[in-house]
């Protein structure tokens, strides 16, 4: 599996999912600009002392990313979208796509993919969205245990 963070903004929650991302054997997918230096002091505590194991790659941007991958499903993960993420068939080389924490992904993504795009339900009372490394977290072990957890049992 891969997990794409677009444009991510706070070091601790790319820290929480870099963590997720070693302990599930998922590769981290970085799509600058980052609203933090990878050197980031609270970056590397919250990845604790698995940041040396994990599979990271950094892009410059999202074209470039979906261009190396051209065989691979994107899923875009967005409180705009009409699937829910549980309703998804989900394959091993997949990409599980959240963009900035203060924004979302960008609308022209949305609207280039919006076919793709799950959200996970809750509340709108408070317009709010759960935090970042909560939903990846959420996201990924389903899409994980629809594929019965592979290499992870």
């Amino acid at each position: 599996m891969h997990i794409a963070l677009i444009e991510p903004e706070i070091p601790s929650n790319a820290g929480n999912i870099a963590r997720t991302c070693v302990l599930t054997g998922t590769r981290l997918h970085l799509v600058k600009p980052l609203g933090f230096s990878l050197d980031d002091r609270y970056l590397k505590r919250a990845g604790l002392d698995y940041w040396q194991y994990l599979d990271l790659e950094v892009h410059n941007t999202f074209v470039e990313l979906k261009s190396k991958y051209p065989q691979s499903n994107f899923y875009f993960f967005t409180t705009k979208g009409k699937k829910l993420y549980t309703d998804i068939v989900y394959n091993t080389e997949d990409f599980l796509v959240f963009g900035k924490e203060t924004a979302g992904l960008p609308q022209h993504i949305l609207e280039e993919h919006e076919s793709n795009c799950v959200r996970i339900p809750m509340s709108s009372a408070l317009k709010r969205s759960l935090n970042l490394s909560n939903a990846v977290a959420i996201a990924l072990y389903e899409a994980l245990r629809k594929q019965s957890f592979p290499g992870l049992l």
